[in-house]
């Protein structure tokens, strides 16, 4: 089974320290899930905390939060699945020069378990820049900005949270017979590459820039029909699949999300006619051709917008996909890679039922960037799903192959 990789490369803010500065203090707002009190339908509320720095207070190339007609007091809220200690907050307001201008005053809320608690601190209000508030650090779940509008309507850019990671434990403690073997994985990996995870689309990009969910669109290859039932099944046998893996990281370092839900969010196909659907809860895309094959509309996919801006895809940034699941017919094997998963389709037909449908399976593990072992075994290892044909399940060792490379990113994220 071979591997495709995309060439581009991701633009982000991800936060920098300063010479000096302390090396355990992390931005930890992009793996907070946010929300507001309202959002303007042209706008999004993920934008606030997707990491892209903004070059000025009238960015409209990026995505934003704004609540424009809505006045008085509104609100953005970063919420997180575990609680996070806090010393100081940064916030990039939006003020495009009409609708939507800088507030007349802001604040911070922590909430405290029962109630949301002002956070007392010096509340500046510039444009153009990063306005930072310090103040004795508060441990919570949730971080709530209200705003207080003066003009007009208010809106931000970005906000960055500020916290202390030192504390944290590794949560890294494998079995004592596989840690060898693993460290022979990730030191092949090193050889391979100055740089083997330096790529910036693997899942664990997807996952923490959507805030917990990715979007798919299912690239249908075939002259097959399919009908609503199929489909819908389809869909449920990729979110099973997904979830497996999903289900390794669960409570695991860090890693915080329980569930990632993985939404079908559109279809790609040759003929209309073979969808043998009429309502519209998913997109479709017919004759969009690449690689002879259908496409989903490319100014919906990640892989060809990594800043995570969508503003020409049909519907938003809601409509955006992360990853394709490519189903061809007469295909044998598979590919996998930060695009997606390619499978026959008869293949992954037969196998809807199936508890373990283990070609998907590994594909989808090369999404969060595990590789094939085509020439070479781990010391001990005889049989594991990402050496393909050894295995039909995720293995003990494949699942902690999976928590190595989240150990070895997740400072990327603020973890």
């Amino acid at each position: 089974m071979r591997r495709l990789f995309a060439v581009l490369a991701l633009v982000a803010g991800f936060l920098v320290a300063p010479a000096g500065a302390d090396a355990t203090v992390a931005n930890v707002a992009p793996s907070a899930t946010a929300s507001a009190s309202y959002t303007s339908p042209w706008e999004s509320v993920a934008a606030i905390n997707d990491g892209i720095d903004p070059d000025r207070s009238g960015d409209t190339r990026n995505r934003r939060w704004g609540t424009w007609p809505n006045a008085g007091a509104q609100w953005a809220l970063l919420t997180w699945p575990s609680a996070q200690t806090i010393s100081s907050v940064q916030v990039y307001f939006f003020d495009d020069g009409g609708g939507v201008r800088l507030p007349a005053s802001w604040r911070l809320q922590r909430w405290d378990g029962g109630a949301y608690v002002d956070i007392p601190a010096t509340y500046a209000t510039a444009a153009d820049t990063y306005n930072t508030v310090t103040f004795p650090a508060v441990t919570t779940t949730r971080l709530r900005v209200v705003l207080h509008s003066g003009q007009a309507s208010v809106g931000l850019l970005e906000i960055r949270a500020l916290a202390d990671t030192a504390d944290r434990q590794s949560g890294w403690s494998p079995p004592a017979t596989l840690a060898a073997p693993l460290d022979e994985v990730w030191r092949h990996a090193e050889s391979t590459s100055t740089d083997p995870y330096g790529f910036r689309n693997y899942g664990w990009d997807q996952i923490i820039a959507n805030g917990g969910s990715v979007n798919y669109c299912v690239r249908w290859d075939s002259t097959a029909p399919v009908s609503a039932e199929l489909r819908d099944r389809i869909h449920a046998a990729l979110a099973r699949s997904f979830k497996k893996w999903m289900d390794v990281m669960a409570g695991h370092n860090g890693w915080p999300y329980a569930e990632v839900p993985v939404k079908v969010v559109g279809w790609a196909v040759r003929d209309r006619a073979l969808l043998q659907w009429s309502d519209d809860s998913v997109d479709v895309y017919v004759g969009d051709m690449r690689e002879d094959a259908p496409q989903c509309a490319e100014p919906c996919a990640r892989l060809f917008n990594q800043s995570g801006a969508y503003p020409d895809c049909p519907g938003g940034a809601s409509h955006h996909y992360d990853m394709s699941l490519w189903l061809t017919e007469g295909m044998q094997g598979g590919m996998g890679g930060d695009w997606g998963q390619r499978v026959g389709s008869e293949y992954l037909v037969d196998n809807l039922a199936s508890d373990d449908i283990h070609i998907l399976l590994h594909e989808i593990g090369h999404g969060f960037g595990l590789n094939d072992f085509y020439d070479w075994t781990p010391s001990g290892q005889c049989c594991f799903l990402m050496k393909a044909g050894s295995a039909t399940s995720i293995t003990e060792f494949d699942a902690w192959m999976l928590r190595d490379v989240w150990r070895h990113l997740k400072g990327r994220y603020g973890y």
